[in-house]
């Protein structure tokens, strides 16, 4: 008897919230698709920005596909610059990850041309700009994270590493890279 009052207040709960049952079945379908999500979300992708050293934004092995690092760049070209826990708070932080998230779908568009060639988001490595006892960088880099889940769904949870650097190119409040399986 417990059992079964149990599933009919499931069942209740979706049919009162269409909503959730509907994510739920995008989250587990092969329907999901990253580009209208994009929209969804109201991101336009910028042009990917060129490397500033010796380097490329994206080196392809089999069917994996390795992304550089990349800042938190501002439409101006200018970077979310500073120590996370010091110039910038958590939320701060948090937004420059996410802006980083945006633009390493654009590098992932250019390489590819349709982000639902995406397989999967394998491994994010997050570093964060801090000072010696910051210790919060998972917060931090959650920003790059929940982006990736919203717009690649089950596809977009990933193996991760956030670590706190003493300094960072430019300046810049955090730098991310990953790794990215895509269909051959």
């Amino acid at each position: 008897m417990k059992i079964s009052i149990i599933a009919l207040l499931c069942i209740g709960l979706m049919s009162c919230n269409p909503q959730s049952s509907s994510l739920h079945d995008l989250k587990t379908s092969d329907s999901w698709n990253p580009e209208l999500k994009l929209e969804e979300l109201g991101i336009v992708l910028p042009d990917p920005s060129s490397p500033v050293a010796n380097y490329v934004n994206a080196v392809r092995s089999g069917n994996l596909l390795f992304l550089a690092g990349k800042g938190p760049s501002l439409s101006d070209g200018s970077y979310i610059t500073g120590k996370v826990g010091e110039d910038l708070d958590i939320e701060e932080g948090r937004e420059a990850a996410r802006l980083v998230g945006i633009a390493q779908l654009a590098v992932l568009k250019k390489e590819l041309g349709d982000l639902n060639k995406v397989k999967r988001i394998v491994k994010v490595l997050g570093m964060v700009n801090c000072g010696p006892d910051f210790n919060q960088q998972p917060q931090v880099i959650n920003g790059f994270s929940d982006l990736m889940v919203e717009v690649f769904g089950e596809k977009g949870k990933h193996a991760r590493s956030a670590v706190g650097l003493n300094s960072l190119p430019m300046n810049i409040a955090v730098e991310i890279e990953l790794i990215v399986e895509i269909e051959d």
